[in-house]
């Protein structure tokens, strides 16, 4: 899965093809000339494919819906996306569809580009073939990877227009084949009545399962967690009325690990405070695992105070295409009508702690307001300790914006210390202000 990128649902996000001068069909001699080159009329087979050629003709591919792919070895966000789209990409032959991906590597030597493509059950443009590689890139602007490219057989209709493959897969993988107007816009309008009529039952169960794990429960009743995995059932009914963040998150992922001590202890405070207030309004966490094994996902949601889904619930994989989640780890905030209040939770919990509850609009325009009228009474300068340049109070209008704090390494956005020189920043509230000399002491 990925780290931070978000698909709206309006059209805007089409790609439209460049064109010079008026469409014309993808003929074998229209592919020859975008896939191929004056020396070379085929492209290479899958590594893994048992033929008794390794070639295949690129006038083969007429008549076919086809996938451009610009990717490399190198690149983590590629090798994700790469073991997605196999999967979408062997469903849809395996339904007999007319669907072919063509390979264009950006690696770094021809090692990288046959270890890349070992896995690759597609087509690839041959590594040799630098101007035809570069041609492409030229011709659709692939400004980064990885990038999907989808040309339909026929270049002579309104809707024949290039999308962008990637975040359509991550969004609606096989469904999203042929990859039409039409067909997008069947599944934005699903997409629409689903969200509508959202509730956090229907987001939380399936038709196998209507509950959810919560191991305290079983540490408060004296269960031994450690010797033998045993957690109760909380019905998900349980949480209607209540703010829920569905939190996407692993084990294995560094920066999840790193998120979560901080997200417990400001769960905790955030409860503590509604307690404390009481009026019944409660806030709820489900854990929902992208672990890759089952003693994984134990040992991370043992350390979690909150319920969670069951391990490889199939729950888990609609929610994450449900909300266009491509990185973790991801929060998700349902509010207590059963609508979402943002997917942003990870990133107001770095910027206002535990008060950004309940996360709306309302609340986060209220501490921005609060963060300006603070800004007011700080000094326009600062030495910081730990930094020998002098450090200069900037906001979002004047050279600022989203950043992460150098000292206390959360992010921050809005109003920053920043040093001119070498672009060091810091939070307001992490100046530790020394005299000059003390400040290079301290380097």
């Amino acid at each position: 899965m990925k780290v931070e990128m978000n698909l709206d649902n309006d059209s805007n996000n089409l790609i439209q093809a460049p064109t010079n001068g008026d469409s014309e069909k993808l003929s074998p001699s229209t592919l020859s000339s975008l896939l191929g080159s004056k020396d070379r009329d085929y492209l290479l087979c899958s590594t893994a494919a048992a033929a008794e050629t390794d070639q295949v003709k690129i006038s083969d591919l007429e008549g076919k819906v086809i996938g451009i792919y610009f990717s490399a070895n190198w690149y983590p966000p590629c090798r994700n996306f790469n073991r997605v789209l196999i999967g979408v990409y062997e469903q849809l032959k395996s339904n007999g569809s007319n669907f072919e991906i063509v390979f264009v590597s950006s690696d770094e030597d021809l090692d990288a580009f046959n270890s890349y493509r070992e896995n690759m059950p597609w087509l690839s443009i041959p590594f040799s073939d630098l101007e035809t590689k570069k041609a492409l890139n030229r011709k659709y602007d692939v400004e980064s990877i990885p990038c999907l490219v989808i040309l339909q057989p026929d270049n002579t209709k309104d809707d024949d227009t290039y999308y962008d493959g990637v975040e359509l897969i991550y969004r609606y993988g096989v469904d999203a084949f042929p990859f039409t107007k039409e067909k997008l816009d069947e599944l934005r309008r699903e997409e629409k009545r689903k969200h509508d009529s959202q509730t956090v039952t229907n987001l939380l169960t399936n038709p196998e399962r209507d509950y959810l794990l919560d191991q305290t429960i079983t540490r408060k009743v004296g269960h031994s967690v450690l010797s033998a995995y045993t957690c109760l059932f909380v019905p998900v009914d349980s949480l209607k009325g209540k703010t829920v963040g569905l939190y996407l998150s692993a084990q294995w992922c560094m920066p999840c690990v790193e998120f979560t001590p901080k997200l417990i202890s400001i769960y905790q405070k955030i409860k503590q405070a509604l307690q404390e207030k009481g009026g019944g309004e409660d806030f709820e966490i489900v854990f929902v695992s992208n672990d890759r094994d089952q003693s994984s996902f134990e040992s991370y949601f043992g350390t979690m105070p909150w319920l969670a889904l069951p391990f490889r619930d199939p729950t888990a994989r609609t929610l994450a295409k449900y909300f266009d989640v491509q990185w973790i780890p991801c929060l998700i905030i349902i509010g207590p009508d059963g609508k979402t209040v943002t997917k942003q939770g990870r990133n107001l919990i770095n910027l206002y702690q535990e008060n950004a509850y309940p996360f709306t609009d309302a609340k986060v325009e209220s501490l921005e307001k609060e963060m300006e009228e603070a800004a007011k009474s700080l000094p326009r300068s600062e030495y910081h300790a730990g930094h020998r340049h002098l450090l200069t109070l900037v906001s979002e209008g004047s050279g600022g914006g989203p950043f992460i704090c150098c000292d206390c390494d959360e992010q921050g956005s809005g109003w920053a210390y920043q040093c001119l020189e070498c672009g060091y920043e810091v939070h307001p509230r992490c100046i530790r202000a020394v005299t000059p000399q003390s400040s290079i002491e301290d380097r």
